[in-house]
């Protein structure tokens, strides 16, 4: 919950113990095949994922996405307040496990709007996330490490956002990587793009090296937390519960 509004959660569990629970926050259509896809294929690195409600309802296009989107984006608090509820119940779910957040193309950007509010999370990853934000990190603030990987051709985020960002990071002290892929567009790890909307296009390298990049991160900061890396397991879907 939200105040009054209701979330629901989506979850996958590796076969063996989990190394560690992941939130995923989804794109501006919030559950998708897509963001699910990638939600599997965690569990079957050996994480727990648990897909994010960014709205508490399924918008039914984009055009209703959009409004849902403003609502929260327009208000920073408020936003920070539904990821931070996202947040409280990944840790129910696994209140002895660290945690990590994930996020594609809006969700990317709600991963470091997680990052910027000071959250006790090990890594936070954005892949083609949206950079800006109305409240920027202040020096100290940020106590995860963050990995960024974006699509240099991507329209939603020209180099002057990037160059933005970066500066922020800076200003914050955060330690930071990003991964910038050449003449890649917007929405590159999603292999079902609308075709409405010619700004979003899937690219298998540039999807197959962040994903490599974000489980490498992934190890890197697992070992001093927990120990060595566990072996990767294959893992298994659960009903939705709600959050």
């Amino acid at each position: 919950m939200d105040g009054e509004t209701a979330l629901t959660a989506e979850v996958w569990h590796p076969a063996g113990p989990p190394r560690t629970a992941v939130l995923v926050f989804p794109t501006i259509m919030n559950a998708t095949k897509a963001v699910e896809e990638k939600a599997a294929r965690l569990a079957e690195a050996g994480y727990l994922a648990i897909l994010c409600d960014l709205y508490g309802a399924q918008p039914e296009d984009l055009d209703a996405a959009k409004r849902l989107a403003t609502g929260l984006r327009t208000n920073p608090v408020a936003y920070r307040r539904r990821l931070r509820a996202a947040e409280q119940f990944g840790r129910s779910l696994a209140p002895d496990l660290p945690m990590a957040a994930i996020g594609f193309c809006m969700g990317g950007q709600a991963a470091l709007e997680l990052a910027r509010d000071g959250a006790e999370v090990l890594l936070c990853v954005s892949f083609h996330g949206l950079l800006d934000t109305d409240l920027p990190a202040q020096p100290g603030a940020i106590q995860t490490r963050i990995l960024v990987c974006h699509g240099d051709a991507d329209a939603l985020v020209p180099r002057p956002a990037v160059l933005a960002f970066w500066e922020e990071m800076d200003r914050a002290g955060a330690d930071w990587h990003f991964h910038a892929y050449s003449g890649v567009p917007h929405g590159f790890t999603n292999p079902y793009p609308s075709p409405a909307d010619g700004r979003i296009a899937y690219n298998a390298s540039a999807d197959r090296q962040s994903w490599q990049a974000m489980l490498s991160m992934l190890d890197e900061v697992l070992i001093p937390a927990t120990g060595e890396p566990a072996s990767p397991s294959v893992g298994a879907r659960d009903n939705p519960p709600s959050a």
